[in-house]
């Protein structure tokens, strides 16, 4: 048996210690100055015991904890948690030479989550749904999931019964559930579609808002999400906030940073979660690769009241960023890029010297190095706020505003 002590968290959640070697120890469930002991192969310890617990080690709330992949930090205090991730973004922030005002980690609520995908496979007696074990393939049942809403919990015999209908024993389904103002929407890929007459009568059996399977759908109420004034029904599986309060917290960082900006341009846009709260008072430009995000988008701006000129434009920001004599036009700029960052456009922002940029990011590193990029053209950073919608996950989002001074 081996013994280390826990040095720091790594980004999947794992302790590290220093090995024998010099080389990095990782050990799942363990915290920062704890000592554990137990066997070391190829760089891990499986299975730690704890010797030497620290004071910010809980007993995790969920009674599947220990097995379930979908949380990775029940075992730390809450507190401890949210100050690891602001941790998260200060040090990505100095890795890049950048100090800044990191604000207090603003974390959603238990039961907050309005979706989730829910891993299934056919069993002898029936079928199985949950979340995988953590670097397995195996399916753990959890009908009690402190992580999202109830109508997400009570969805799982829906989950179960497509399962049955059209997945096989021998590969799963991945089966996405949305919370929306119409009831369920549920997307699936994988297995074999039912018939069109199963299709109906499993979705009319659940009261299902909307079923999708692998492109075939069927629409029995309009599953809308509500943004601003304006009800949208994007896409099946399209991205959505994951939760009602991370959302209102990001919107409330953008809208900060825009101001009193008459022209805005939203890039990587979605299905409008900044756009149509931003029409209130700014006529909004919305770009998005997804032309039927966009669509969804526009079709929630003309059934609203009380908005302001919205346009819209199907196009790749990687390949075809918006170029300097384009971004003149604008006042603000709202950038929420996927987790690669958005390197190229920046640049073309940077060039365009837009007066105000919103800068949302779900990769503090990512995050990190686009800001760099702003600030060496002239930007100031403002405070930035971490927003945690993924209780006791690893996961970290943030938002913050840059504005032009030179």
């Amino acid at each position: 048996m081996d013994r280390i002590v826990i040095e720091r968290l790594g980004h999947q959640g794992d302790g590290i210690a220093s090995g024998v070697d010099g080389g990095p120890v990782y050990a799942p469930g363990t915290l920062p100055g704890e000592v554990v002991e137990g066997e070391i192969a190829a760089g891990h310890m499986a299975a730690p015991r704890i010797v030497t617990p620290v004071p910010e080690r809980v007993s995790p709330p969920c009674r599947h904890a220990k097995r379930c992949g979908g949380c990775q930090l029940q075992h730390a205090a809450l507190d401890f948690t949210a100050e690891w991730k602001r941790d998260v973004v200060i040090r990505a922030l100095a890795a890049q030479g950048i100090e800044a005002d990191v604000r207090l980690t603003e974390t959603s609520p238990p039961h907050s989550r309005r979706r989730a995908t829910f891993s299934a496979r056919r069993t002898k007696k029936g079928a199985t749904a949950g979340f995988h074990q953590k670097g397995s393939d195996v399916i753990v049942e959890n009908p009690d999931c402190l992580v999202v809403r109830p109508a997400l919990s009570a969805a799982l015999p829906v989950v179960e019964a497509l399962t049955a209908a059209g997945a096989s024993r021998k590969s799963e389904i991945s089966v996405l559930v949305t919370d929306s103002d119409g009831g369920l929407d549920v997307a699936v890929r994988g297995g074999a579609r039912p018939g069109p007459v199963a299709f109906a009568e499993l979705a009319q059996a659940h009261d299902l808002a909307r079923l999708s399977w692998d492109g075939e759908t069927l629409t029995r109420r309009p599953p809308t999400q509500t943004f601003g004034r304006a009800q949208v029904a994007p896409p099946p599986g399209a991205f959505l906030q994951a939760t009602a309060e991370g959302e209102a917290a990001l919107l409330d960082a953008v809208r900060h940073a825009v101001g009193d900006a008459a022209r805005v341009a939203d890039l990587f846009a979605g299905c409008g979660t900044f756009t149509l709260p931003l029409a209130e008072t700014a006529e909004v430009a919305a770009y998005e690769s997804d032309a039927e995000m966009l669509a969804a988008l526009d079709r929630g701006w003309r059934h609203a009241t009380g908005l302001r000129k919205v346009t819209t434009q199907a196009r790749d920001l990687f390949r075809n960023p918006l170029l300097p004599d384009e971004l003149a036009r604008f006042d603000a700029v709202v950038i929420d890029p996927p987790r690669a960052g958005a390197e190229a456009q920046i640049n073309q922002i940077a060039r365009a010297r837009v007066p105000r940029i919103a800068h949302v990011s779900c990769n503090p590193v990512t995050f990190a190095r686009d800001t760099a990029a702003l600030i060496a053209a002239g930007y100031a950073l403002g405070p930035v706020r971490v927003i945690d919608q993924f209780r006791w996950s690893t996961h970290v989002e943030l938002a913050a505003t840059l504005t032009l001074e030179r």
